[in-house]
């Protein structure tokens, strides 16, 4: 049986996830007082790939934060049918797809090395005695005994290789066999979650949004995203706050047509992560925006009170992001940028219930035009920052609001 747990978003303590201690390297290593705090997200969706049979997936996980132990979670969310994980490890990655000798975990559920998880339901792993360090890559490896679900749930576009090999070579440092995936753009499947337990942690903020917080212009598999850059800051600062990423490219707040609609997904996406205590509400109006019929101001604002509302009722604090500018976009009008303008107006005020405010607007515009983004953050198309762009994002969020 899957077992239930509540991902409280103030502190989750080992026996959340119900692993006996057995043995006194697990007693010294996972504490039964200490939160869990997520250390790294991919939020699910259809990634539209094909299934697995008789194979293993080897992906990459960039952490925020370290701790001493860790849970990985797997989600059959949108699949149809069971989904059966056979053998998972987990170790620090050597370079492309080996990892590091001596450094490998073997991953249990409820004891047990093995999991089915039904058609829309998802399992945390049991606590692993395992020491997760900062901004580093781990690899998690998961075994697929038998044909997944054709609707694979998973996160598209993740911007990071994946390996793929013909049958159980999870423990394997040099994974033999395995190759890049062809399917997908390095794509996430089923991992979604990966979490740890850190005496030293203060919470998590939770990054949501659309393709600039997924971090689509960014270089692939150099962890550039602006949730990435803001992970290194908040280390640089001395400042242990996990930071996750819950962007899904072409997600807006709401239609379904890329990942749930941002409002339907905001409680399980946001408020349901381990030890949430922030959430940076991004760039999902954006595509609104852009996307064809145009809501009103009213409706944008109304979508973001309303997600202000649900968090604070869950304790957590919010940041609202200014809508970045576009001009340039084949969609854009005047009257598109005076909905923009007026929304970004009204996150400002005292009625829109933000607790602070991420002007990214400010960050990406051209000072002399502002409804065009600055040449030197422009990737090209006029709308997703580059490389610098991002940069500029992360440097602008405040850090003493996670103080």
């Amino acid at each position: 049986m899957i077992k239930q747990f509540s991902r409280n978003r103030r502190a989750l303590v080992a026996t959340a996830l119900a692993l006996p201690l057995s043995s006194s390297c697990f007693a010294q290593s996972i504490s039964a007082t200490l939160p869990w705090t997520g250390t790294w997200s991919a939020a699910p969706m259809v990634t539209g790939d094909g299934g697995f049979n008789n194979q293993t997936i080897r992906q990459i996980v960039r952490t925020s934060i370290g701790g001493t132990a860790a849970g990985v979670q797997f989600s059959n969310l949108y699949g149809s049918d069971p989904l059966v994980i056979g053998d998972v490890h987990v170790a620090l990655r050597a370079s492309g797809q080996r990892t590091v000798p001596g450094t490998d975990k073997a991953v249990t559920f409820e004891g047990q090395p093995f999991v089915t998880i039904p058609p829309g339901g998802a399992v945390m792993s049991d606590p692993i005695a395992f020491q997760v360090p900062a901004l580093t890559d781990i690899v998690v490896s998961a075994y697929l005994p038998q044909r997944t679900p054709s609707e694979t749930t998973g996160h598209a576009e993740g911007l990071q290789d994946v390996y793929i090999a013909p049958g159980d070579v999870s423990a394997d440092p040099d994974f033999t066999g395995g190759v890049l995936n062809a399917l997908g753009a390095q794509s996430y499947y089923f991992l979604t979650d990966v979490v740890v337990q850190n005496a030293s942690a203060t919470g998590a903020v939770v990054a949501f949004g659309a393709s600039i917080t997924d971090g689509i212009a960014s270089q692939p598999n150099t962890n550039g995203r602006w949730p990435n850059l803001l992970a290194a800051r908040l280390q640089q600062a001395g400042m242990t706050v996990g930071v996750l990423n819950q962007g899904i490219s072409g997600n807006d707040f709401f239609t379904n047509d890329s990942g749930e609609a941002g409002l339907s997904r905001f409680q399980r996406d946001v408020l349901n992560q381990y030890n949430v205590k922030w959430v940076i509400i991004s760039d999902d109006a954006v595509n609104n925006l852009i996307g064809g019929a145009p809501p009103t101001a009213a409706s944008l604002t109304g979508a973001f009170s309303q997600l202000t509302q649900s968090a604070h009722a869950a304790g957590v604090r919010v940041i609202c992001s200014t809508l970045t500018p576009f001009e340039g976009v084949s969609s854009w009008t005047p009257d598109i940028e005076a909905t923009r303008a007026a929304v970004n107006a009204f996150v400002a005020t005292a009625d829109s219930g933000c607790d602070a405010v991420l002007d990214q607007a400010a960050a990406l515009g051209d000072p002399s035009n502002p409804p065009v983004m600055l040449h030197a953050y422009d990737s090209g198309d006029h709308l997703h920052p580059n490389q610098a762009g991002l940069q500029a994002i992360s440097n602008s969020v405040n850090l003493g609001w996670f103080k």
